[in-house]
């Protein structure tokens, strides 16, 4: 039962309408012909809207009739009697051709089954961005359009990215319904999904990527947001959703494209993107970015790089084989934000910095390594990828603690924490799409391995080498005072190593011409051995977890999807990042995220995709203090979050795309955990956000962009006792093509100047948003 709280109908109604309008604007007749038939997609599912073309065999450059296929796939060509080429096309498909012969006074029945395209050709064009993912892997690991993947699914484009000079993960998230930034202490990358904090859900092609640190977009071809758990596809964790970047390759394709801006505090950003063919089968990418930008907060600046080559060989025409590789390199000031006072932040100037800026950093380096192999064999595509990383990250930072009941003097703590890590991830999936039996299948079976090896240091700031806390001027905290970082009886140095091995299935079948079943279940065998290298301590905990799938997809038209799903994740008891398996967490028994979702998703033109998404994800198996004796610990904690969601991406009309959403989240906890009463309201959860990108191209060489963010108060942490108010915020953009291929533009981000708190880690570690701040841009391809 939905907690009062949230309106429950008018949700349900909304979704309901939704997918009325999405039927009836999709109603539509055709006209007899001498050769009908029909156009489906693999799983037996009619493709509307698609393009049917037939020229002579002995003039192929002339049409001879054209047709577009209904609602229900179906179409109808009139032809004179001889040989003809017919063509089929259908955006997000591969195309197919085939020969036929008419006879006088004939007719002729014939069907098209097109298979979702692994490729997509790059196209320039003048006029509106287009904002509307091509099909994508990650929804199911095998290639499905969207409004057929039953789960709330939101993706931005490289489109999008360039449009509004987005250069981190937290750039992509502001227009995305559902998913909050988080501060992550102001080193990493941190995200709230459906109520459910994580800085280790990410994952770089469907691999996992979970160390702490910056990622950039300068080498993505588009990141996806997956919304709700789901463990058959991505193992452990995602509890709310996880993150998904889909990287550039090498496609045979010439590219030539470089970017260069500068903007306010000191930014500078340069790209380079090079693709080039070396014969038939080999072909080349490399891309490259450098970025160097202060602040508005006192003291802060970064300094990053970053550089991905790709190979890709098509080893026959049946076999292609990838090869990518990323050195990453980010170096900033460590920032813990502003503290609060009396339930709200503190009433100093927002550049104001606690600690020494000098004396604070944060620094990550990464180096991945993939390699893909895809072979296709009639039915069958049997895919193998691998990912290897290596990360050495570390930070150094000062904490703004706890204000005087007085309001004189604030409490500032430091420490300083490095991590080393080593990944390795190999998945091999084999998908088979066909009939078996009387029923239409797209099968997948698959196996994930996996390791990997952390090493943790922490220490402790004194200062003065004596004390480890320090009380400055409430309106004067930057200090410069000596500080010696070394090991209190408390701080991590230990080794942790862990492996999976899992196995999973999945089958997508066509029921009926309207009805598809998603199921499918994964076994993983969760191992972990942790070494405390002071005391030499030994701790493991090994974890066999069972994590279901089912979905269902009913297409009234070709254009709507209805869906109902039930997804779940495990996380094991050492939380995302192995950090707090102690001799208590050692015996726990993993958390569990159950989630149920109803959506519809509707393409009213192939530029427009249009979700609204109804859900209740459960988390259990939380701890908890038993109320008879505080020191023991139980897992009855549970936490609830239930919600709807709208979102829109693509073109409304000719010229003017959008892209953005709105959600309502009711995040709360239902029974008490270790950390909080039942009833408190989830830490950075925000009843409503709103967001809208709207880009006018008025002219073929100009445009203008208005984006519009809006966000409800919300609590910094569980414990409900310091609020950041809501906000609404305004972002500019304008667009001018020089000429064909070059392009300037400008972007103000915070247009009105509106101040706001972006942010939290705590109820002490606020992060104010920026005020007004431009970027200029220009963008070359050749």
């Amino acid at each position: 039962m939905l907690r009062a709280g949230l309106p429950f109908r008018l949700p349900l109604f909304l979704l309901l309408a939704f997918a009325t309008a999405a039927l009836h604007a999709t109603a539509s007749d055709s006209a007899p012909a001498t050769i009908r038939g029909t156009v489906e997609d693999s799983t037996g599912a009619p493709l509307a809207a698609a393009r049917l073309s037939a020229a002579a065999v002995d003039r192929p450059g002339e049409l001879v009739a054209t047709s577009t296929s209904d609602p229900d796939g179906r179409y109808l060509l009139e032809l004179p009697a001889g040989s003809f080429v017919i063509r089929t096309e259908v955006q997000g498909f591969a195309d197919i051709v085939q020969r036929v012969e008419v006879l006088p006074g004939g007719g002729v029945s014939l069907n098209f089954v097109l298979q979702v395209a692994t490729v997509q050709e790059t196209i320039t064009v003048s006029g509106p961005q287009v904002y509307v993912a091509p099909p994508v892997v990650s929804g199911t690991l095998t290639p499905t359009l969207l409004r057929d993947v039953p789960q709330s699914v939101t993706v931005v484009t490289r489109e999008l990215m360039q449009d509004q000079l987005m250069t981190s993960i937290g750039d992509v998230v502001r227009y995305v319904p559902g998913i909050q930034l988080h501060q992550g202490e102001n080193n990493r990358d941190q995200v709230i999904i459906r109520g459910n904090s994580s800085s280790a859900d990410f994952f770089l092609d469907g691999l996992r990527d979970d160390v702490q640190y910056y990622r950039d977009l300068y080498n993505l071809e588009r990141v996806e947001a997956l919304k709700g758990p789901n463990a058959l596809l991505f193992g452990r964790g995602g509890g709310g959703g996880v993150i998904n970047r889909v990287s550039k390759e090498a496609d045979f394709d010439a590219v030539r494209a470089f970017a260069l801006q500068g903007g306010s505090y000191g930014n500078l950003r340069a790209t380079a993107d090079f693709g080039q063919a070396l014969g038939e089968s080999v072909a080349l990418r490399l891309n490259g970015m450098y970025e160097e930008a202060d602040s508005f907060r006192d003291g802060v600046d970064l300094e990053r790089t970053g550089v991905a080559p790709s190979l890709t060989w098509r080893a026959s025409e049946a076999t292609k084989v990838t090869f990518g590789y990323e050195h990453f390199r980010d170096d900033r000031v460590a920032d813990r934000g502003i503290t609060s006072y009396r339930g709200k932040p503190a009433d100093v100037p927002i550049e104001t910095f606690y600690g020494n800026p000098d004396d604070s950093y944060v620094r990550a380096r990464a180096d991945l390594a993939s390699a893909a192999v895809e072979h296709r064999a009639g039915d069958f595509v049997l895919r193998n990828r691998t990912l290897f990383g290596d990360y050495d990250r570390g930070y150094q930072n000062y904490v703004p603690g706890a204000v005087s009941p007085d309001k004189s003097r604030v409490t500032l703590t430091a420490y300083n924490n490095a991590t080393q890590r080593r990944n390795l991830f190999n998945q091999t999936d084999a998908i088979y799409t066909g009939a078996i039996g009387p029923l239409r299948h797209t099968l997948l079976v698959g196996a994930e391995l996996g390791q990997q090896r952390s090493d943790n240091f922490r220490n402790t700031g004194y200062f003065g080498n004596a004390t480890t806390t320090l009380l400055v001027p409430y309106s004067r905290p930057t200090i410069d005072s000596p500080v010696t970082f070394r090991q209190s009886a408390t701080d991590a140095d230990n080794r942790v190593e862990t492996r999976v091995g899992a196995i999973y299935a999945q089958d997508q079948v066509e029921l009926a011409a309207r009805l598809q079943l998603l199921v499918g279940v994964r076994l993983d065998r969760f191992e972990m051995n942790y070494h405390d290298n002071r005391t030499g301590r030994e701790l493991e905990r090994i974890d066999n977890l069972t994590s279901p799938r089912l979905g269902l997809v009913f297409k009234p038209a070709t254009e709507v999807s209805l869906y109902g799903s039930y997804t779940t994740s495990f996380l094991p008891s050492s939380g995302d990042q192995f950090s707090s398996l102690t001799v208590i967490t050692e015996q726990m028994e993993p958390e569990r995220f159950d989630n149920y979702e109803l959506g519809a998703k509707w393409n009213p033109s192939e530029s427009l995709f249009l979700t609204a998404a109804l859900y209740r994800l459960d988390r259990t198996h939380t701890r908890a203090t038993d109320p008879n004796d505080p020191t023991r610990i139980l897992q009855t904690g549970s936490q609830r979050t239930e919600g709807f969601e709208l979102g829109a991406n693509g073109r409304l009309t000719p010229r003017w795309s959008v892209a953005g959403g709105y959600s309502y989240q009711d995040a709360y906890v239902t029974s008490a955990t270790a950390a909080a009463r039942a009833g408190a309201t989830v830490a950075q959860v925000p009843r409503h956000t709103a967001s809208l990108w709207n880009d006018l191209h008025l002219r073929p060489e100009w445009g203008v962009a208005l984006g519009v963010i809006y966000r409800s108060g919300m609590f910094a942490t569980i414990d409900n006792s310091v609020t950041l108010p809501g906000f609404t915020r305004l972002d500019l953009g304008a667009y001018y093509s020089i000429r064909p291929g070059l392009r300037l533009q400008i972007n103000v981000e915070n247009l009105l100047d509106a101040g706001y708190w972006a942010s939290a880690d705590s109820n002490t570690n606020l992060s104010p948003g920026s005020p007004r701040a431009v970027r200029v841009a220009i963008t070359a391809k050749l």
